[in-house]
């Protein structure tokens, strides 16, 4: 026998040798299962089908990928549909958006929203760029910006340190703002130079002392950055209204515990309210205090399902003056997104922004606010139509965290919540964070701004406007019931924007 007959004999020798050794490992580890599972008293079917009935838990979860790539149509997903994603990755990535042959929106489904297209569109030699707006004019240092859409509240914790990185370039790029969400600011927010919005949420964090009470100093110390513009109180956000904030202890890592001034390892979990804000009047006094030692825009972001509650707010305010006033209001919808909460919470709580936003601003109207208290709007605003919706509702900005999470590749894996994301945005797992590049992401973040404000604005000189704040409820028709639409200003009865004509 030869050396390679030799050497092909003893590899053949290995590989049976390494099958049946493989094959016996895979009976044990069977049989091991199976003991565990028909001794077990935890769950039934495990006990009635053992081994084979963990298939039914990995085909559940297999469930989420299959549909969303192979069995729902290109406008069935939720949250968010596959032709919703494409836009904005494409958007992102500065390519063509034009699509060929037809629409695949269905015109007749109840709620859909079209825009009404004027006999004689602006040229786009008369279009103009969003003029500048300002918030809290009265403040000792207001804060004046073009920006139309900007990044919604996502705290470092709940985003990953090269996600962040990302947002604060893309933002300054794009001359956007960015919301530091409820985490404390991070030296990530800071780092690309972007304009900041401080988010305060129930737990305080970066601006509390040892027992989580608001610290002035620490307020002061946070408004000492130019970059941080407004401060925003959080009373509730979409996904989860009446629930505080909820980051896992696996997101806990020893500089986010540093930040927040928590405990490493343990779940942060944020109260579900101020625990000083008890009625309108704490409210008010509230935001008095930020902005007296701020200096700065303060304002409150606040899931709205309750015109009652908004006629004893504003009437508190006209009773105190107008000067009381909260610089702006971000409404957030219901159903907004977040990176964990409770399903109850999620699916069946609060408004939708297609009721709660042109209700806030017909009472803001009716109690002479309107022009004093500016509109931020919030939830699923994550395509040129959803933006172009809010303005005509009366939004005076809209702000998107998933919008820009597709930006950045999120898939919809729907893991926020497991420290598991495969596009490095929601985790701290350093294997999985490798793929995010902060200096190529950031490009994606501004193009999907840059884009999305571009179509916005062609939705608006199609209306016959030279700008997206000139759209209103005259600009577009929401389809009823009976398959007929009708428009804005009729469903909702009154005109909303005073800047109108």
């Amino acid at each position: 026998m030869t050396d390679t007959q030799g050497f092909i004999a003893t590899s053949i020798d290995f590989m049976v040798a390494l099958s049946v050794l493989l094959v016996g490992v895979g009976i044990l580890l069977v049989l091991v299962v199976y003991i565990m599972d028909v001794t077990q008293t935890h769950t039934a079917l495990l006990r009635n089908y053992p081994v084979i009935g963990h298939f039914r838990y990995w085909l559940e979860h297999l469930g989420e990928f299959f549909r969303q790539y192979f069995f729902a149509m290109d406008r069935e997903e939720l949250p968010f549909n596959r032709a919703q994603r494409n836009w904005a990755y494409r958007a992102a990535q500065n390519v063509s958006n034009t699509v060929a042959f037809g629409s695949t929106k269905d015109l007749r489904r109840t709620g859909a929203v079209m825009f009404i297209n004027s006999a004689f569109p602006t040229l786009d030699e008369d279009a103009v760029h969003c003029s500048p707006m300002t918030v809290g004019a009265d403040c000792r240092e207001p804060y004046t910006t073009d920006a139309l859409f900007c990044i919604s509240g996502m705290s470092y914790g709940a985003l990953s340190k090269p996600a962040l990185q990302a947002l604060s370039h893309g933002a300054k790029q794009a001359g956007i703002w960015l919301n530091t969400g409820e985490g404390g600011l991070a030296p990530y927010h800071l780092e690309g130079g972007c304009d900041i919005v401080f988010q305060i949420g129930t737990a305080k964090n970066g601006v509390r002392d040892l027992d989580g009470q608001l610290d002035d100093g620490k307020l002061r110390e946070v408004a000492s950055h130019p970059q941080v513009k407004m401060f925003e109180i959080k009373l509730s956000q979409g996904a989860k209204p009446g629930k505080g904030g909820i980051l896992p202890g696996g997101k806990v890592t020893q500089e986010i515990a540093r930040i927040r001034n928590i405990r490493v390892g343990e779940d942060a979990i944020s109260p579900n309210r101020h625990p000083e804000i008890r009625c309108n009047a704490s409210l008010l006094d509230m935001i008095g205090r930020v902005r007296t030692v701020t200096g700065k825009p303060t304002g409150f972001k606040a899931v709205i399902s309750d015109a009652a509650w908004l006629d004893e707010l504003f009437a508190e305010i006209n009773q105190r003056g107008i000067s009381s006033a909260p610089d702006f209001i971000a409404v957030d919808s219901a159903d907004g997104g977040t990176g964990a909460a409770p399903l109850p919470l999620i699916d069946d709580m609060g408004l939708p922004l297609r009721e709660s936003l042109p209700m806030l601003v017909d009472k803001l109207v009716e109690y002479g606010l309107r022009e004093r208290v500016r509109v931020i709007a919030s939830g699923k605003l994550v395509t040129p139509a959803d933006v172009a919706w809010a303005l005509c509702l009366g939004a005076d900005f809209c702000v998107s965290a998933r919008g820009f999470m597709f930006s950045l590749g999120c898939i919809q894996a729907l893991q926020c919540n497991r420290n598991t994301c495969p596009t490095g945005i929601t985790t701290h797992d350093p294997k999985l964070q490798k793929g995010l590049i902060p200096a190529s992401k950031r490009e994606r973040v501004a193009h999907y701004a840059h884009n999305m404000v571009h179509e916005v604005g062609m939705i608006a000189h199609s209306c016959g406007v030279t700008e997206p704040r000139r759209l209103t409820r005259r600009h577009a028709r929401v389809v009823l019931g009976n398959g007929l639409s009708v428009r804005l200003d009729t469903l909702y009865q009154k005109t909303t924007k005073l800047r109108e004509g």
